[in-house]
């Protein structure tokens, strides 16, 4: 099961996350959301959300 962890508002910050969490040794998933929006849903694995939470907030806010 995986679960959205973070909407991105560009593919750039999209993939930026998805290297980053994988670098970290987590499995990463991409979707598109809203093609007319350009929004895309980053989604990890529901048993990884709390690390995952942790490394994420260290990237968005450092």
């Amino acid at each position: 099961m995986w679960t959205v962890i973070y909407i991105a508002s560009t593919a750039r910050m999209a993939d930026m996350l998805q290297s980053r969490l994988t670098e970290e040794g987590f499995l990463v998933k991409i979707r598109p959301v809203n093609m007319s929006k350009q929004q895309f849903e980053i989604l990890v694995p529901s048993g990884e959300l709390e690390e995952v939470q942790e490394v994420l907030n260290s990237l968005l806010h450092p």
